[in-house]
C-alpha cells in the first residue's frame, strides 16, 4: 500500500514545497505547507500588533487567530489559498480574508522565524496541522513534520542543500515574482532563519532518525521527485 501520510522536512529553499506540491499532485493528495501557518501568524502580529517581537502578545494573537488552508481555486502562482481572520476569545472568526501572497511579503519573511520559535504558538499551531495531517493521504512539508507534527507518518523526508544554492533558488524565485532583492541579503536572511531554526529550543529543525535524507545541491528537482515517488508507493 502506498504511503498514506508523508512528511517531508527541511530548511529554507531546500525544495521541499515545490517537490511537495508535484508529489501530492500526482498522487492526489493534499499538500499542505506547515511554514504558511507560521506565516499567517507573522502577517497578522505585524498588521495587528506593529511588531512580532513580544512573544505573549503573538501568542494570545495566535489563540485568537483562525486560519484555512485550501487549494487554490485561483491561477497565479500560489500552491494553496490562505484564509485567516481574528475572533473573539475562544470563537471563530465570522470574516476570513485571502492574505495568500501578503504573507510572502519582505517584512514577514524577516520575521517568521522568531514567531515560529516561540514555544506557544508553536503548540497552538502544531496541534490545528496534526487534524489535518492525520485525515490521511497528505503530504506534510516544513521543518519538524517528522520529528513533531507527524511522527508517525508514513514515509519521512530530509531535504537539504547548500546554503549557497538555497540562496540562489530563493533569489530567481522572488526575481520571477518580481520582487527584486540582493543576493547577499536573501542569502544572509536564510543563514540566519537556520541559524534560528537549528538552535531554538523547541522542535529544532533535523532529520527524524528514520527520514530518508536527500541532499539536493547537485540533484534536479525532479530526480528528487521521482526517487520520493518510488518510495512512497
Amino acid at each position: 500500500m502506498p504511503a498514506q501520510i508523508i512528511a517531508i522536512d527541511g530548511p529554507v529553499a531546500s525544495g521541499k514545497s515545490s517537490i511537495g506540491k508535484r508529489l501530492a499532485d500526482r498522487m492526489g493528495y493534499l499538500f499542505f505547507d506547515t511554514g504558511v501557518m507560521y506565516r499567517a501568524v507573522t502577517f497578522l502580529a505585524l498588521r495587528e500588533l506593529g511588531s512580532a517581537q513580544d512573544t505573549q502578545a503573538v501568542t494570545v494573537l495566535a489563540e485568537r487567530a483562525h486560519i484555512d488552508i485550501i487549494p487554490s481555486a485561483v491561477d497565479d502562482g500560489r500552491d494553496s489559498t490562505i484564509l485567516a481572520g481574528i475572533g473573539a476569545p475562544g470563537q471563530v472568526a465570522e470574516l476570513l480574508e485571502d492574505i495568500t501572497w501578503a504573507t510572502r511579503a519582505k517584512d514577514v519573511e524577516d520575521s517568521v522565524s522568531l514567531v515560529a520559535a516561540m514555544p506557544e504558538v508553536r503548540r497552538i499551531l502544531t496541534e490545528q496541522m496534526r487534524r489535518v495531517g492525520l485525515r490521511r493521504r497528505v503530504v506534510m512539508v516544513g521543518r519538524d513534520v517528522g520529528t513533531v507534527i507527524l511522527p508517525e507518518a508514513d514515509l519521512k523526508v530530509f531535504l537539504t542543500a547548500s546554503v549557497e544554492t538555497r540562496a540562489q533558488r530563493r533569489f530567481d524565485e522572488l526575481a520571477g515574482r518580481g520582487q527584486a532583492r540582493q543576493l547577499a541579503d536573501v542569502l544572509a536572511n536564510l543563514q540566519e532563519r537556520d541559524r534560528i531554526d537549528s538552535t531554538r529550543r523547541v522542535a529544532p529543525l533535523r532529520p527524524a532518525p528514520d527520514a530518508v535524507v536527500f541532499d539536493t545541491t547537485d540533484m534536479s528537482l525532479e530526480d528528487v521527485l521521482e526517487r520520493i515517488e518510488q518510495l512512497a508507493k
